[in-house]
């Protein structure tokens, strides 16, 4: 019986990623044309799934709307003031979990059980800690994320090569040279991986805690369209989210393939 050929190789043959991309590109066609559908059924309320096109006439308003990039300049710098406090947070606490099986066994399973609760319960704390302001939006972003990052991190250090450690050791680096001349570039992955995760959810706490007694940001923008059922400008500002979360989320991915690479 002949053996079975590779055809990865050959000319005409389509290719892994040829594939996956082929495959992405139907997903997205057939969720909308399931969207433009339901649109023109006539089983929904009017509005509630307007077509795409007047979704897109609502992203062209948008896109020459002053008011609209100062929001969102808001929020972007909410998120990033959350994603950096609540990331270095939990970068210095899973180094510290991970390193430590001390502080491992007494602390890492109140993470766990803490991680997954909903962090909007702690939205009223917040404000009477710091106030109706951008600083309590940043708090709970800061605390949304600092979950999967310390896990991630923790977790990524109980991997590392016990050689390395052991080189660190034999040269009497301290906690700080070993935490950056080891554990950091060693863990590289699981923190871009943590980061990646930890950047989604610090978008959605802020973007929820923004939704309640805010007069700036997207989330405000969102509350708004909806008091007024604008849903065209709804989906497009939650269109425009997607899109920056999307390539975010890009931009760490390739920057943690170049590293990948450089460092093979």
């Amino acid at each position: 019986m002949p053996a079975a050929r590779d055809l990865s190789g050959v000319a005409g043959a389509p290719s892994g990623s040829g594939r996956v991309a082929a495959i992405r590109i139907a997903i997205i066609l057939v969720v909308v044309a399931l969207w433009e559908a339901a649109s023109a059924s006539g089983w929904f309320y009017r509005d509630v799934i307007p077509s795409l096109l007047t979704v897109g006439r609502a992203l062209a308003v948008l896109a020459v709307n002053r008011d609209f990039y100062w929001h969102l300049v808001v929020s972007l710098m909410e998120v990033g003031q959350a994603l950096a406090i609540g990331g270095g947070l939990g970068i210095a606490i899973g180094l510290a979990l991970g390193g430590s099986r001390f502080l491992s066994r007494a602390f890492e399973r109140y993470l766990y059980y803490l991680g997954p609760t909903p962090k909007i319960i702690f939205f009223p704390v917040m404000i009477m800690w710091f106030g109706v302001g951008p600083a309590s939006k940043v708090a709970l972003g800061a605390l949304s994320c600092f979950f999967p990052i310390a896990l991630s991190v923790a977790a990524g250090m109980r991997q590392i090569d016990p050689v390395l450690i052991r080189v660190g050791r034999s040269f009497h680096a301290s906690p700080m040279q070993m935490a950056a001349k080891i554990h950091l570039p060693a863990m590289r992955e699981p923190i871009l991986n943590g980061v990646r995760l930890g950047f989604g959810v610090a978008i959605i706490g802020t973007l929820l805690a923004e939704t309640k007694l805010s007069n700036a940001g997207i989330g405000y923008l969102i509350m708004q369209a909806y008091a007024v059922f604008d849903m065209p400008r709804m989906y497009a500002m939650l269109i425009v989210l997607f899109a920056l979360a999307i390539a975010a989320n890009e931009l760490v991915g390739r920057y943690a393939g170049v590293h990948a690479v450089s460092g093979s």
